[in-house]
Formats: C-alpha cells, sequence, structure tokens
C-alpha cells in the first residue's frame, strides 16, 4: 500500500516539475527552449576548442599537426561519456515521460557508476600503446608533441566524462540551464588558461592539456556541488536510490553502446581522413583539415544543439505515446537547422579568406591561410546536408533505438564520406581539393538516407498507435 502511494507521489511530484512539465508539453516549445542553451554551450565547447588551436598553432605546424592526430584517440574516449549521457539521457526522459521516477533517479545513478568504471579503465588501456598509435596514424615527426598533449589528457580521462555524464542527466529532466553553466565553466576557464600555461609557463603542449583539464576539473565540482551538496535537482541521486537492475543498464547500454561506436567511427573517419591526406599533402595537409574542420564544427553547433535538444523531447514524447508530437518535433527540428545551416554557409563562404587568419597570426603557421580558406568554401555546402542525418540520429537515440542510428551515421560518415573522399582525392587524382568535395557528396547521400528512414519510422510508430486505437473501440 504504502508502495503504491509512493509511487503515485512520484508521479505527482513528475507533474508538479516545470522543467519536466516542458519537455513533455508543446514539443515545439521545448525544442527551442532546450536547444538554445545546447547552442550557447556548444559554442563555449567548440570555442574552447578553438581557442586550443589557435594557441597550439603558434607552436608551428607540427604542433597544430600532433593535435590533429591525439583528436581522432581522445574523441573515441570522449565518445564513451557521450555514449553513456546518451543512455542515460534518453532511459531517463522516456521514464519521466511514463511517470516512473524512481526508475528515472536509478538510471541516473547507474550511468553514473558506469562513467566512473570506464575512467578508472580506459587510460590503462590506452596509454601504454598511445605512441603506437599515433605512429601508426602517420604522426611522424608530430609524434612527441602528440604525447606530450595526449598523455596528460587521457591519464585524466574522468574529468571529460564524468562532465558529460553529469551534463547529460541534468538536460534529461529538461535542466538545460545548469547543464550549461557546467560547460560555460570548462570553456571560459580553458579559454583562460590556455596561453597562460603554453606560454606564460613554457610548458608548451603539455601546458594546453592541464588547461584543459583544470578547466574540466572544475566543471566536475560544480556538478557535484548541485547534485550532492545542494541536492535541488529534480533526480534523487543517493545511495538508497540505487538498485541494480540488469534492464536499467541494458536499456543504457542500448543507446551507449551504439552512440559509442558513432563516435568510435568519427575517430576511424579522421584518422583515415589524416590518412589520405597525408598521401596527398603531407602533414601540412592535415593541419589544414584540422584547423579548418574546426571552424566547420562551430558552425553545426545550431544543429547539433537542436539535435540534442530533440533527444530528451524524442524520448518523453515516445515514453507518453504520443508520436503526433514526437512528428511535430521532428519536423519542426530539421526546418530550422536548414535555415540556419543556408545562414552559415553564405557567411563562411563569403568571409573565408579572413576566418583563416585566425590560424596563422604566426610565421610558422601563415602559409596554410590560403589552403584553410579553400577547405572552408568548399565545405561549407558540408552543412546544408548535416540537419537530416543528425536530427534522424538524434531520434532514434531518444526512442532507444541506437542500433539504427548506429548504422545511419555508419552509412553517412565512416562509408560515403570517406569512399567518395578516396575516389575524388586519390582516384581521379584531385588531392585535398577533390577529398573535400567528396566528404560533402557523401555526407549528402547519406542524410538523404537518414531523412528517409526516420519518416517511415515516424509513420509506422503512428499508423501502430491508430491501428491499437482502433481495436480498443472495437473491443469496448
Amino acid at each position: 500500500m504504502n508502495l503504491t502511494k509512493n509511487k503515485k507521489n512520484e508521479g505527482d511530484n513528475i507533474s508538479e516539475n516545470s522543467n519536466v512539465n516542458m519537455i513533455t508539453g508543446d514539443p515545439k516549445r521545448a525544442v527551442r527552449k532546450l536547444a538554445v542553451p545546447m547552442m550557447i554551450s556548444m559554442l563555449l565547447i567548440m570555442a574552447y576548442n578553438l581557442v586550443d588551436s589557435v594557441w597550439v598553432a603558434g607552436l608551428g605546424s607540427d604542433a597544430l599537426a600532433a593535435l590533429g592526430f591525439v583528436t581522432p584517440v581522445f574523441m573515441i574516449l570522449i565518445g564513451l561519456g557521450n555514449g553513456i549521457g546518451a543512455g542515460a539521457n534518453s532511459l531517463i526522459a522516456r521514464n519521466i515521460g511514463a511517470k516512473d521516477k524512481e526508475n528515472a533517479d536509478n538510471s541516473a545513478i547507474h550511468s553514473l557508476i558506469m562513467t566512473l568504471i570506464i575512467s578508472i579503465i580506459a587510460p590503462m588501456v590506452l596509454l601504454p600503446i598511445l605512441k603506437n598509435i599515433l605512429l601508426v596514424m602517420g604522426a611522424g615527426s608530430s609524434v612527441e608533441l602528440g604525447l606530450q598533449y595526449g598523455n596528460v589528457i587521457f591519464l585524466f580521462m574522468i574529468v571529460f566524462l564524468f562532465s558529460s555524464v553529469g551534463a547529460a542527466v541534468l538536460r534529461s529532466e529538461g535542466d538545460v540551464k545548469r547543464a550549461t553553466y557546467s560547460m560555460a565553466i570548462t570553456a571560459i576557464l580553458n579559454m583562460i588558461l590556455d596561453p597562460i600555461f603554453i606560454y606564460t609557463l613554457g610548458m608548451g603542449m603539455a601546458g594546453a592539456a592541464w588547461a584543459t583539464i583544470i578547466s574540466a576539473g572544475i566543471s566536475c565540482i560544480v556538478i557535484g556541488y548541485w547534485i550532492w551538496v545542494k541536492k535541488d535537482t529534480y533526480l534523487t541521486i543517493t545511495r538508497d536510490r540505487f538498485h541494480y537492475k540488469k534492464d536499467i543498464v541494458k536499456g543504457i547500454l542500448l543507446v551507449a553502446i551504439p552512440a559509442t561506436i558513432e563516435f568510435l567511427a568519427m575517430s576511424v573517419l579522421s584518422i583515415i581522413m589524416n590518412t589520405m591526406l597525408v598521401i596527398v599533402g603531407g602533414t601540412s595537409a592535415v593541419a589544414v583539415y584540422t584547423a579548418g574542420f574546426r571552424l566547420i564544427q562551430m558552425a553545426t553547433i545550431p544543429i547539433m544543439g537542436f539535435g540534442t535538444a530533440l533527444l530528451t523531447v524524442a524520448g518523453a514524447s515516445y515514453g507518453s505515446r504520443r508520436y503526433d508530437n514526437l512528428e511535430i518535433a521532428y519536423n519542426y527540428s530539421i526546418k530550422l537547422c536548414e535555415i540556419m545551416a543556408l545562414i552559415m554557409i553564405v557567411l563562411i563562404y563569403v568571409f573565408a579568406d579572413q576566418i583563416s587568419i585566425i590560424f596563422c597570426y604566426s610565421s610558422a603557421s601563415v602559409v596554410l591561410a590560403p589552403r584553410i580558406a579553400q577547405f572552408l568554401r568548399i565545405m561549407s555546402f558540408f552543412l546544408l546536408a548535416m540537419p537530416m542525418g543528425v536530427i534522424s540520429a538524434s531520434t532514434f537515440q531518444g526512442v532507444g533505438k541506437g542500433t539504427t542510428s548506429l548504422i545511419l551515421t555508419l552509412i553517412r560518415s565512416l562509408i560515403f564520406e570517406s569512399v567518395f573522399a578516396y575516389i575524388f582525392g586519390l582516384v581521379l587524382g584531385w588531392g585535398e581539393t577533390g577529398m573535400y568535395i567528396g566528404i560533402v557528396i557523401g555526407v549528402t547521400l547519406g542524410s538523404l538516407v537518414s531523412l528517409a528512414w526516420g519518416k517511415l519510422f515516424i509513420s509506422r510508430l503512428k499508423k501502430l498507435d491508430e491501428e491499437g486505437a482502433k481495436k480498443d473501440n472495437y473491443a469496448t
């Protein structure tokens, strides 16, 4: 009897929480409210990544190339954290939609425990083989610089993974403001500490790594304060709320594993691209790609923001079986993202020469400016296809279909992008320019496949729901 009463109270608390009301209400409003803070936080994260590249560029093209070789490996481990975060976000949001707070709390705790385990195991496996990985990737003369950066970053992976999963837990209950604050802390501190550690303290590449570690560590402390000291989050994350459940682990992993493999696929794609770029243009081509793609990634922030927002809204809509809301949120997100992509394309294409100067302020890197500008003009069209792919993948993650999201990402990125880059860059002999054209063609074709798959899935959901409603009416 008490258990029933507690369950009812938890359901009532769900309906009384303003953040939860928002993610389960008007889907357009929910997507907008969640997306804007996400854009701000992602802008700050991308900005601090860009700042890393800008300050490292002052050390020369070898240092910038070293950052490019370490980044794919770093993204694999970041993918673990983001994968668990996506799995937790999806499962918690679905439980909230179904008004099951007990499982929502328990899911959050499971995700944090999994994060701790990975943070201990990953550095033990990676650090002894990092040098060999960089050599296989073709780092060459930049391998020692890569180790200076990578050894520090990978030893303290826990600060990146915890801040990522912690922010995802906050987003799952609709608390995007504090999730944004935590990322803002990391970004702003890193921007301040980078030049101090790299140049003032003379630590070079290792200084860039330490600045990032310290910044992310402060963010972890702030998230921990909100959860365990201030205790004003909607989710209750305490020892007594934890009860090991195989179904929860499975529910998180059904999204987390495919999402992690998606990041792995992106890292593998980066390694493939770096290898081909070394063949057609040497390590300087990798430096151009590293710098230019970070700028393109900044332009994808609105798209990624809506994708992350949609993950929560899709989970809540799916959990409550409100498939009309799911369709509205899906179509609305794609429409807004396409408009923003067109604006970004125009701005990048027109101001490519001026933007490229960001990475070319030193005598060691000034020669890269024309090549970075050319990269930006071609790759700006990459943005036009992104909404269809990103929004579709986020929708499938939100409803717990992580494997489908993975398949779409593999088709779009690992297969189409790499194959067309190889054809245009190496087979046709068009070099760096051909590779960039191939990437744009590949992502466009892959994203069209994602769009068709996403629309078909939602259509089938609505049809099955309508058929079920007809049977219920007939039975009564």
